[in-house]
């Protein structure tokens, strides 16, 4: 499979360059050239197959020959080490549980894959590849899971000081090892906007190999297509026409799902469920595109500005608007309604999500006002506990942590505290010295 950029101006790529890479020489994001629909029968007969055994089928045209089938079958085995359940709280309303892998984030999935591939990319290397990342919340934790003592890989996070919650930020700051945290004064979008300060600068990447792990890396960002078949499978004898809703912040997520779809997954509709960072709500009624400074919020891995990957949502639907308003809901709420939520939830099914779930439970409510006849499922990207405050504050019941929480909780922070971009270049140099 070769990959083009996105901003037309670069060769194309293999999947090997494109995960190495991260981003192409002319600063677009990486794209399939082609996407071949799976068989019919592929998903027909869905329901008789492992997770293993789809995920091998929906990927292998992404990733073989630069990864052989073998090679490919031992990464997804152990990517896939956990369960996705569904969980139906009502006959309109299901939840995916996202949030039974080492970091209890949905970003597991992509973490690890990305990891073992890069892995496999590095094995014969001698020359070290340094992952830079910005963290909204649980991409740091995940990516420094997912690395952790990765051969020839060192892996450099980025995180706003004060924006991420107390478990999360314990996640990325305690493993050691080749994991560094860097703690910005700042927003997510600084810490983001360092980063692809980084790549751009010339004076860095001549001497050192960069590469991101932010769902702008395509092996990042494509293995999120599998828990929206492997609910298919689950929901497939029960509902006729199934909808996402998908808390969205960077949007890879639901783009990945848009991704399924175009493999022919049955998917009768997406919603984008934001919080009060609301770009993509406003550009689907107004048609206008305005990228503005991220708010902080409760949803915090949501409090994104610019999101990255709605360029690639644009290219699956040709850059056409009306085909992609089709496809595409968008509802934003703010941290009242989503605490309200979270307490509506709990008091009418005796269930407990995390703030990221209830702007998707939130998505769920409004589109099926006016589309009663379908199951929409939300799905719960993060464990409650990870933001065991807001949780307790609002449902009055104290949560009893599980053990990923509480292997981290009482480790120590070490994180670097920057606030300019000039220190971040700084330590990338003196660190490859």
């Amino acid at each position: 499979m070769n990959y083009y950029s996105l901003n037309k101006q670069a060769s194309n790529s293999n999947f090997k360059n494109a995960v190495i890479k991260g981003i192409a020489p002319d600063k677009g994001l990486y794209f399939p050239e082609n996407i071949k629909p799976l068989s019919k029968s592929f998903f027909e007969s869905i329901e008789t197959l492992s997770n293993t055994e789809i995920a091998f089928e929906a990927l292998k045209q992404f990733v073989v020959p630069e990864i052989p089938e073998a090679v490919l079958k031992r990464i997804i085995e152990e990517t896939l080490a956990f369960e996705f359940p569904v969980v139906e709280l009502n006959k309109n309303i299901s939840t995916l549980e996202l949030f039974h892998g080492p970091t209890m984030a949905f970003k597991d999935v992509g973490a690890r894959f990305m990891a073992r591939c890069l892995g496999y990319f590095n094995k014969d290397n001698t020359n070290k590849v340094t992952v830079l990342v910005a963290t909204s919340g649980d991409t740091g934790g995940a990516v420094a899971n997912g690395f952790l003592g990765v051969k020839g890989v060192n892996v450099v996070i980025l995180y706003p000081s004060g924006k991420v919650s107390d478990i999360q930020e314990k996640q990325l700051t305690t493993l050691g090892q080749n994991i560094t945290a860097l703690e910005v004064d700042g927003v997510f979008d600084d810490c983001q906007d360092m980063v692809k300060r980084a790549f751009l600068d010339k004076d860095l990447t001549s001497k050192m190999q960069l590469t991101s792990a932010n769902s702008i890396n395509v092996a990042r960002w494509l293995p999120q297509l599998l828990y929206f078949m492997f609910t298919y499978k689950n929901l497939k004898s029960k509902y006729n026409d199934i909808v996402f809703s998908v808390p969205s912040g960077n949007f890879g997520n639901v783009c990945a799902g848009m991704m399924a779809q175009q493999l022919g997954l049955p998917i009768k509709h997406f919603i984008a469920a934001n919080n009060q960072n609301n770009v993509v709500t406003e550009y689907l009624k107004t048609e206008n595109y305005h990228p503005k400074p991220s708010v902080q919020t409760i949803s915090n891995a949501m409090d994104v500005g610019n999101p990255s990957n709605f360029i690639r949502i644009k290219e699956i639907y040709k850059n056409d608007f009306n085909t992609l308003k089709n496809n595409l809901s968008s509802f934003s709420y703010t941290d009242k309604e989503t605490k309200a939520a979270m307490l509506e939830i709990y008091n009418n099914y005796n269930y407990v999500t995390d703030p990221h779930g209830a702007v998707g439970y939130l998505g769920c409510k409004d589109y099926l006002k006016e589309n009663p006849k379908v199951h929409c499922v939300f799905l719960e990207t993060a464990h409650p506990t990870k933001f065991l405050d807001i949780v307790e504050e609002v449902i009055k019941q104290p949560q009893s942590l599980p053990k990923q929480i509480k292997a981290v909780i009482n480790k120590e922070k070490v994180s670097i505290k920057i606030n300019s971009y000039n220190q971040l270049k700084n330590y990338l140099i003196t660190a490859n010295s």
